[in-house]
C-alpha cells in the first residue's frame, strides 16, 4: 500500500474514531437526561392514570404516551443546558488546549448537539406530542376492532390531516410574505423550507412568551422568596404576637368544643373552623420565625433578596448595553454560523468570570420564566400537582416547557446576555435579521423587568414599613354619602 493510501486510510479512520465517539458521548447525555425526568414525570404524575387500570389497552397507552413526554422533557431539559454546555466547553478549551483528557470535547461535538436538539426539539412539536395526545383520545374507527392497533390507525389519520392543515397555513403565509419567483419556488421544499419555517413560526412565539414571562416571573420571585426564608425582626415584638396568637388560637378552639357561642348568638361552625385554620397556620409560620436562628433571620433574607436585585439588575445593564451595541454596530445582531470554532477565543471580555456570570444569568432567565409562565392567570391552571397530574395536563406541560426551554438560546443571543453564536439551524431564523424585532425585543425586556422590578421592591418595602410600624392596625376611616347615610 502506497504512504498517500495509508494517510488517506488513517485519516479515515480516525474521522470514524471521532464520529463514533461522538454518538457515544450524545447517547450517554440523553440517556441520563432521559433517567432523570422519567424520575420527574413519576414524581407529579397520578397514579390511577396508570398503575390503577384494569384494562391492559389503555395500560399500554399510557405507558407509550408517557414514554413520548419523558422524550420530550429529556428534549426541554437539553435545550436548557445546550448554551451553557457550550460556554463552559469553550471556557475549558481555553484553559487546557493541550490537556489530552478533554481532545474528545471539540466544535464537532458541540455543533452535533445543537443539531440533534433542534432535530428533536421539531420532531417531539410537530409529531410526538400530537401523537401522544390523539393516542390518549382515541378508541379506534366505528367498526373496527377494537385495540392498540385501531387507536393507531385512527390516530395516524388525524395527524396526518392536522399535518396538511399546518402545512397548508404556512404555504400560505409563507406564499402572502415572499410573493417573488425564488419564495414560490422555494416553497416545494418540504425538509429545506418548510419545516425551518415552521420552527421559525414556533421559535418566535417561545421567544415573545418568554419576554412576557421572564418579567412578570422575576417580580413573583422575589415574593416567592420573601414567603419561604424567614424575614428579620424589624421594630416587632415576635413573643408578645406568638403569645397573643396562641390564646386567640385557644379561645376559638374552645369555642369549637364548646358547641355554642354565648346565651344570645347561634354558633356558624364553618366560620369558627375557617377562623380556626387561619389562626392555626398563622401561629405556625411565627413558630418558625422564632425558632429561626438570628443568622438564617438576619443573614439569609438579605443576601437571598440581594442575590435576586442584583442576578436582575446584572441583566437589565447587560441588555441595555446591547440596545447601544446595536444602535451603533451591525455586527451586534444575532446570527448563526455552520462552523464551531472553540477553545480560540472568549466569548466574554471578563474571561472565565464573564462566561460563568453568563451561565448564572441563563439558568436565572429560564428559571424566572418559568416561575412567571406558572403564576400567569392563563397558565395557572397547568401547573402540576405531586402525584395527582393526570396525563393530558403532563403532556401541556411537556409542551410547554419544549417551547420555552428551545426558544432559550435564541432568546439569550437576541439579549445579548451571551456572545455566543446560534450553531446550526438556530440560526436561520427569518426574523433574527430583521433590526426592528430585535432592538423593540431589548427596549421591551428592558422596560418591563425594570418596572416590575421597581414596582414589585417598591411596595414590598412600603408593606415592611406599614407592618413594622404598626400602621396596618389602624381602622381606616368609613366616609358616609350625604345623601343616601350609607358608607361610601
Amino acid at each position: 500500500m502506497a504512504p498517500v493510501e495509508q494517510d488517506v486510510l488513517a485519516v479515515r479512520e480516525q474521522l470514524f474514531h471521532e464520529r463514533v465517539r461522538e454518538c457515544i458521548i450524545c447517547a450517554l447525555l440523553f440517556a441520563s437526561l432521559y433517567i432523570l425526568c422519567h424520575f420527574i414525570i413519576t414524581h407529579f404524575k397520578k397514579h390511577t392514570d396508570f398503575t390503577a387500570v384494569h384494562d391492559d389497552e389503555d395500560a399500554a397507552v399510557n405507558r407509550i404516551a408517557l414514554g413520548l413526554c419523558t422524550f420530550t422533557l429529556a428534549v426541554a431539559l437539553g435545550a436548557v443546558l445546550l448554551l451553557p454546555f457550550s460556554i463552559i466547553s469553550n471556557e475549558v478549551l481555553l484553559s487546557f488546549p493541550q490537556n489530552y483528557y478533554i481532545q474528545w470535547l471539540n466544535g464537532s461535538l458541540i455543533h452535533g448537539l445543537w443539531n440533534l436538539v433542534f432535530l428533536f426539539s421539531n420532531m417531539s412539536l410537530v409529531f410526538l406530542m400530537p401523537f401522544a395526545y390523539f393516542f390518549t383520545e382515541s378508541e379506534g374507527f366505528a367498526g373496527s376492532k377494537k385495540g392498540i392497533m385501531a387507536r393507531v390507525y385512527e390516530t395516524s389519520v388525524v395527524l396526518l390531516l392536522l399535518t396538511l392543515l399546518v402545512l397548508g397555513m404556512v404555504w400560505v403565509a409563507s406564499a402572502i410574505v415572499g410573493n417573488d419567483a425564488a419564495s414560490r419556488q422555494s416553497l416545494y421544499d418540504l425538509w429545506e423550507y418548510y419545516l425551518p419555517y415552521l420552527y421559525s413560526c414556533i421559535s418566535l412565539f417561545g421567544v415573545l412568551l418568554l419576554l412576557l414571562c421572564t418579567p412578570f416571573g422575576l417580580s413573583t420571585m422575589f415574593t416567592v422568596t420573601g414567603k419561604l426564608l424567614v424575614k428579620p425582626r424589624l421594630l416587632e415584638d415576635l413573643d408578645e404576637q406568638l403569645s397573643c396568637t396562641r390564646f386567640e388560637e385557644a379561645a376559638v378552639s374552645h369555642r369549637i368544643r364548646s358547641g355554642k357561642a354565648s346565651c344570645w348568638l347561634n354558633l356558624d361552625m364553618e366560620m369558627l373552623r375557617e377562623q380556626f385554620f387561619a389562626i392555626r397556620s398563622k401561629r405556625r409560620k411565627l413558630e418558625l420565625r422564632h425558632r429561626a436562628s438570628p443568622w438564617q433571620r438576619n443573614l439569609g433574607y438579605p443576601l437571598a433578596m440581594l442575590g435576586l436585585l442584583a442576578l436582575t439588575g446584572i441583566s437589565v445593564l447587560i441588555v441595555c448595553f446591547h440596545v447601544l451595541e446595536l444602535l451603533l454596530d451591525d455586527a451586534a445582531m444575532p446570527r448563526g454560523i455552520q462552523d464551531a470554532s472553540l477553545g480560540q477565543v472568549s466569548f466574554s471580555i471578563f474571561g472565565s468570570f464573564g462566561a460563568a456570570l453568563q451561565v448564572v444569568l441563563i439558568f436565572y432567565l429560564m428559571l424566572s420564566s418559568v416561575v412567571g409562565f406558572y403564576s400567569s392567570p392563563l397558565f395557572t391552571r397547568l401547573l402540576p400537582e405531586r402525584q395527582g397530574t393526570p396525563l393530558t395536563k403532563i403532556i401541556g406541560n411537556c409542551v410547554s416547557l419544549l417551547v420555552l426551554s428551545s426558544a432559550l438560546p435564541v432568546f439569550s443571543r437576541t439579549l445579548g446576555i451571551t456572545r455566543f453564536d446560534l450553531l446550526g439551524d438556530f440560526g436561520r431564523f427569518n426574523w433574527l435579521g430583521n433590526f426592528y424585532i430585535v432592538f423593540l425585543y431589548n427596549m421591551g425586556f428592558a422596560g418591563l423587568t425594570t418596572l416590575c422590578l421597581v414596582k414589585r421592591v417598591s411596595w414590598a418595602v412600603q408593606a415592611e414599613l406599614i407592618r413594622a410600624f404598626g400602621l396596618h392596625k389602624l381602622p381606616l376611616p368609613v366616609t358616609r354619602c350625604r345623601t343616601h347615610s350609607k358608607p361610601c
